[in-house]
């Protein structure tokens, strides 16, 4: 009986000592300058990247400017096409970077209010609630501009774009009109 306690320590210790060095998943990002952003997160919305916003619109037929642009060639866009997506492309870079900086810098206050002890329901209200506003804007932003593309691209463009994106077949016909 020893000898199987023993044995059973000896293969039990390695994961023991594993358990003990495991710690929260949030370890390490108190040393972030934004605790609840990563620096990605800071970056994606600072450079007004999609960042999933308008999945959305965009596995439902509704084809973002950003990829439509990629895809210019295989969707044989014409000139007038291509002008209008780099224009929506373009307003949305606009509007997100916009947005973007704002989030950042009310989640940096929100930040600081904690790291300094100077947060109160109050200011927590207030701060979150503009915080959720504004990643709410940043949505329809984003989204706004696929309901462009819906008014640019033809419904056979958009079925192009689909099956070049990898969406084809999935959903086929639910609520979907091209113009």
């Amino acid at each position: 009986m020893k000898r199987f306690a023993w044995l059973l320590l000896m293969l039990l210790a390695p994961l023991l000592a594993q358990a003990q060095e495991q710690h929260s998943p949030y370890a390490g990002r108190q040393e972030r300058g934004i605790k609840a952003l990563s620096a990605d997160e800071v970056q994606a919305y600072l450079e007004g990247r999609g960042m999933q916003l308008a999945l959305a619109a965009d596995l439902n037929k509704y084809p973002g400017p950003l990829h439509a642009l990629e895809l210019a060639g295989p969707l044989q866009l014409t000139a007038v096409q291509q002008a209008q997506t780099e224009e929506a492309r373009a307003a949305i870079l606009n509007e997100a970077r916009k947005l973007g900086k704002l989030i950042v810098e009310k989640e940096q206050e929100l930040d600081r209010l904690f790291a300094s002890a100077k947060i109160d329901e109050g200011k927590l209200r207030t701060l979150v609630r503009e915080i959720a506003r504004l990643q709410g804007e940043l949505r329809i932003a984003h989204l706004r501009r696929h309901l462009e593309m819906k008014q640019i691209l033809t419904s056979e463009q958009i079925e192009k774009y689909d099956e070049l994106r990898g969406y084809a077949g999935a959903g086929a016909g639910h609520g979907r009109r091209a113009h």
